[in-house]
C-alpha cells in the first residue's frame, strides 16, 4: 500500500501517567490493525514525559477515517486522566516511502 498522507501526533503525559500512556499507546496498536486505510503506524516514545504517533494513509479518507476511528475515541476518553495538554495533531504530505 502506497501512502501519500500522514498525521504526527505529539502528546505530553501527565506527570506520574507516563507509564499508562505508554501502555495505551501499545494497546492501541490492536485498534490500528483493524483500519483498512492505515498504511503505516508507529507510537514512539521521545523522553520520560513526550510521547508519539506517526501514521500513513494512501489518501485523505483513510486519514479521516483514521482520526475518526477507535483510537481516536479511546485517546480522547482519556485525554484528561492521561494527557497534560491536548494532543498536538499535525497533517503531513509523505513525499518518499519505502
Amino acid at each position: 500500500m502506497s501512502s501519500s498522507v500522514g498525521l504526527l501526533v505529539m502528546l505530553e503525559a501527565k506527570p506520574g501517567k507516563e507509564s499508562e500512556l505508554s501502555e495505551f499507546l501499545k494497546s492501541a496498536q490492536d485498534l490500528v490493525v483493524e483500519e483498512p486505510g492505515t498504511s503505516t503506524w508507529y507510537a514512539f516514545r521521545i523522553n520520560a514525559s513526550q510521547f508519539g504517533i506517526y501514521d500513513t494513509f494512501p489518501h485523505e479518507e483513510g486519514r479521516q477515517a483514521h482520526l475518526a476511528g477507535k483510537v481516536a475515541t479511546a485517546l480522547g476518553a482519556r485525554a484528561d486522566e492521561l494527557l497534560a495538554s491536548a494532543p498536538s495533531l499535525q497533517p503531513v504530505e509523505v513525499l518518499a516511502f519505502t
